[in-house]
């Protein structure tokens, strides 16, 4: 084939090749939890950590500080505008004290966190604080708001990426937490 004949096909197969692709993608696409990013912990060990608490300077938590009753991990931060939108759910939330929740401040400075809490009030059983995102990778957090549930042994049962609402806490934290109590 001569390159006049070559260059007239190429056109037409450069299409085809992204109309395969598209249409590979909306296949894909077709399942129902599409935004979802599937997180290797589930089912596995919660990463350690040792953690300065917000309120209590020179006070380091670690993850056996929690073992022994199921937690929630909020992860959150000063700077995050969907955390603003989250955070009226997931005071009801933990008012409602079915569980531990624990806030995971991540990148922020002390002093904008505590004015952030000041403001709109503090739902968290504990605060841990993670100035330089140091632990945040060994959990792999994307970003904030991200929510996970850790069971009694330390167990990583369900996490959450994105602001919680009412339907996901009915829907999917609540039966996650109900299966990890109903395990031990």
């Amino acid at each position: 084939m001569n390159a006049s004949k070559l260059g007239r096909w190429l056109p037409l197969a450069v299409f085809a090749a992204l109309a395969v692709l598209l249409g590979a993608g909306v296949w894909l696409s077709r399942q129902s939890n599409r935004d979802a990013l599937p997180s290797p912990l589930i089912g596995k060990p919660a990463p350690r950590f040792s953690l300065p608490v917000l309120h209590e300077p020179g006070r380091l938590a670690t993850l056996d500080d929690f073992k022994g009753a199921p937690f929630v991990l909020n992860v959150w931060g000063s700077w995050c505008v969907s955390c603003r939108i989250e955070h009226p759910v997931l005071t009801r939330f933990a008012e409602s004290k079915r569980v531990r929740v624990v806030g995971y401040n991540w990148k922020d400075e002390r002093a904008d966190a505590l004015r952030w809490l000041d403001q709109f009030g503090n739902p968290f059983w504990m605060v841990l604080v993670d100035y330089e995102g140091r632990y945040a990778i060994d959990w792999g957090i994307y970003g904030a708001p991200e929510t996970y549930l850790v069971d009694a042994d330390g167990i990583i049962r369900w996490k959450h990426v994105g602001p919680l609402d009412d339907a996901i806490i009915r829907e999917q934290l609540l039966p996650a937490l109900a299966q990890a109590e109903a395990q031990r």
